[in-house]
């Protein structure tokens, strides 16, 4: 059966879950935590910088949430396929794939690790400049949508974008100015292999380092 280890507060975590959720696809979770230490050890002996989620399938070992995703599309098929069989189409998906961890959630963990360097007092330098690289971000999806074909389930897009916004509005709320991406995110959200993400995850909100806001 596959494994996939990983922490349910996780972004990257929920981008991995939310294809197997999809599809009904067995598989064991393997927590990383305190509580779990072999699950830890696993997690930091295979990539460079002992990430999860890891995702393990007999003797094959997968790191990277994206590679996670095309492997499972690959090897273990479901009906919502994650990836369109159209080369040129499939460089258009992992492309904008690459936009909500690239500009997105790797912002939002610039933002996140400088309030664990300094809970009280973080750089407001640090702070304001990844706020304003999130709003460019914003603005740069919300014209995105006025032309994206939107799959009636879930593709590669939907499982990078939906973690990597549901975090980004908790650091930098998505304002009025991003009418389109407001409605997408609450779109995201609502989806059942999303949202199941979401209540998986409710119980540790309290690791969040500046807070969690009282909303989804």
């Amino acid at each position: 059966m596959l494994k996939l280890y990983g922490h349910p507060f996780s972004s990257y975590t929920w981008k991995a879950l939310i294809p197997l959720y999809a599809n009904g696809t067995k598989f064991e979770f393997g927590m990383v935590d305190g509580d779990h230490l072999d699950n830890v050890a696993l997690v930091q002996s295979t990539g460079p910088h002992g990430k999860f989620p890891v995702l393990v399938d007999g003797e094959t070992t997968v790191f990277e949430a994206t590679s996670i995703i095309e492997y499972l599309d690959l090897h273990w098929p479901g009906a919502q396929r994650m990836l369109p069989d159209e080369p040129c189409t499939a460089i258009m998906t992992r492309m904008i794939d690459r936009v909500f961890d690239n500009y997105v959630m790797n912002v939002v963990q610039g933002i996140v690790e400088e309030y664990i360097r300094d809970p009280e007092d973080p750089n407001p330098q640090v702070i304001e400049g990844a706020r304003k690289r999130l709003d460019r971000t914003y603005g740069w999806i919300e014209n995105w949508l006025a032309t994206y074909d939107r799959p009636t389930g879930l593709t590669l897009i939907e499982c990078g974008a939906a973690p990597s916004l549901f975090y980004a509005d908790w650091v930098h709320q998505i304002g009025d100015a991003f009418p389109r991406l407001q409605e997408w995110r609450a779109h995201l959200l609502a989806l059942p292999p999303v949202s199941r993400c979401v209540e998986d995850a409710r119980p540790y909100r309290h690791l969040f380092p500046r807070g969690a806001p009282d909303r989804d």
